[in-house]
């Protein structure tokens, strides 16, 4: 049996969730549906590996806009319990300030800069040896340039993979135009098993 491989999953949040709403949840009742625990979801692609290839969660990393405490302190607060959760169980959270237009709330605040802080901290841990497999979990198109990089660099060692959520009909993942990127599907049976019914505005 070889040795494990260490896996790093870089987890695009707000993009992984309203991803799951929409797939599992065509008509949600509230904002609860679609959250999930990001460790069960590492924990859960890990477990799937064969005998003959084992790997072994070595981190798990959430990046994710943070609401402003000023403007919107309910959602500052709920959000800062959800971190808080996730920090306890050893997540790394990499939170950005949510980006509020002129005339918010009129229109909602925007999330800026999570793509460019997550695909620059995959290629800095895969050039630093830091993973042996990288794994994103988004459909942000944004993030294939940093994935080819890794694989025109490395060619599989360290390894890019991804993971998105699959439904009927639902078949949106990232594809790269220059080789076989492996996606870990996730089906509803499996969002049901790591599913977070956590209210953090309570």
């Amino acid at each position: 049996m070889q040795d494990e491989q260490k896996v790093i999953l870089f987890i695009d949040y707000q993009n992984t969730y309203q991803c799951a709403r929409k797939i599992f949840f065509p008509c949600p009742d509230n904002f609860i549906q679609g959250q999930y625990d990001p460790l069960a979801m590492g924990k859960l692609i890990c477990s799937r590996t064969s005998a003959k290839f084992p790997r072994t969660l070595k981190e798990v990393r959430v990046y994710s806009g943070q609401p402003d405490g000023h403007k919107n302190p309910k959602g500052y607060g709920a959000t800062q319990k959800q971190f808080n959760v996730w920090i306890k169980k050893g997540i790394v959270v990499i939170p950005r300030p949510l980006r509020y237009p002129p005339d918010w709330p009129k229109s909602k605040a925007e999330e800026k800069g999570i793509d460019v802080q997550l695909a620059i901290d995959f290629i800095s841990l895969a050039m630093d040896k830091k993973f042996d497999v990288g794994i994103i979990a988004s459909t942000d198109t944004d993030l294939m340039p940093a994935i080819d990089f890794v694989f025109e660099r490395y060619h599989n060692y360290p390894r890019a993979e991804v993971t998105a959520w699959r439904g009927p009909g639902q078949n949106r993942q990232l594809y790269s135009e220059k080789f076989k990127l492996w996606c870990h599907k996730l089906n509803k049976a499996d969002y049901n098993s790591i599913a977070d019914h956590t209210d953090y505005t309570k």
